[in-house]
């Protein structure tokens, strides 16, 4: 799967892709506590080149503009922001779930966010639950957020509760019904 010179997938084509490799069946717990009968398994199209750079590509013009940091929620939001960054030359933070307890003891590891303009990115969202609790870290150090942006919207409500509660746009690449 050389990427110099692959032609690049319809928005349609890389969302079959994304399915055929990714979809699973069976019974699954979700972050949110939710039981599901179905599953993304992002690792499954993050671990591919082609598909992440290609993900990477159709989400370029979600990003706000005045964008100064790409904010990758730990862990799956890692590869997307980093191939983001890749893509538009914007650079990125690593969020971790909580503060290391060793080293630098931070949970946003890169950069100094405080006064930018920050946008994060998650590979899947149901409810948000996570979103907004990284959020709140990233604001809690001085990080300007208005916007995340994930691969996947799985949730039921769109726009997501939680998010716009707390000031959020979310711009999904895909929402469930895509699939």
């Amino acid at each position: 799967m050389k990427s110099e010179g692959a032609i690049a997938m319809t928005r349609q084509e890389l969302a079959k892709n994304i399915y055929d490799i990714a979809h699973l069946t069976g019974e699954f717990k979700l972050r949110s506590g939710q039981i599901s009968n179905e599953y993304f398994d992002k690792y499954r199209f993050e671990a591919q080149p082609t598909l992440l750079r290609e993900i990477a590509k159709q989400m370029v013009p979600l990003i706000p503009a005045g964008t100064e940091v790409l904010a990758g929620l730990e862990m799956g939001g890692i590869p997307i922001a980093t191939a983001l960054s890749l893509e538009t030359g914007i650079p990125c933070v690593f969020v971790r779930k909580e503060a290391k307890e060793y080293g630098t003891c931070k949970f946003a590891e890169g950069l100094e966010i405080k006064g930018k303009k920050v946008c994060v990115i998650e590979d899947v969202v149901t409810t948000g639950g996570q979103v907004v609790l990284s959020t709140a870290d990233l604001r809690s150090i001085g990080a300007e957020i208005s916007t995340v942006l994930c691969v996947i919207h799985r949730g039921p409500h769109f726009p997501e509760p939680k998010l716009t509660e707390i000031g959020l746009d979310l711009r999904p690449l895909f929402k469930k019904s895509d699939f």
